[in-house]
């Protein structure tokens, strides 16, 4: 059973390194100077809203690998107090992030299926599948 958590940190691990390298290939590098932040606006957007728009991007991975790490700890000690209330938490925030990214991308993004993958990994985990 605990197999389930392992899947879903993995899943979250993979889609954050994959989420952030590809982000700053195919955006980000556009909007350099030579420098870590963007320093470039991107019409219609100011040079500020695109660097709180790269930190924002990197944000997203950091919270994954952070669910990951939760969900390798809940592997660790199956049984301890919080259990069920971190993977009601991780299930809730991977469906409600799966289904923003189906609706607002018309299902042509595919961070939705990994997404929905977490959430139901997850919650076939709290409830002992």
């Amino acid at each position: 059973m605990e197999i389930l958590l392992t899947l879903a940190a993995g899943l979250l691990i993979l889609t954050g390194l994959v989420h952030s390298l590809l982000g700053e290939w195919l955006i980000f590098r556009h909007l350099r100077q030579g420098t870590l932040v963007p320093q470039l606006g991107a019409p219609p957007l100011l040079a500020r809203n695109v660097r709180i728009l790269w930190a924002t991007w990197h944000l997203a991975s950091v919270f994954g690998w952070g669910f990951a790490v939760m969900l390798l700890g809940l592997e660790a000690a199956p049984d301890g107090p919080v259990r069920d209330v971190v993977l009601q938490a991780v299930s809730a925030a991977a469906a409600g992030g799966s289904t923003l990214v189906l609706v607002g991308t018309r299902g042509r993004h595919p961070g939705w299926v990994v997404l929905g993958a977490v959430a139901g990994l997850s919650w076939a985990a709290l409830h002992g599948a």
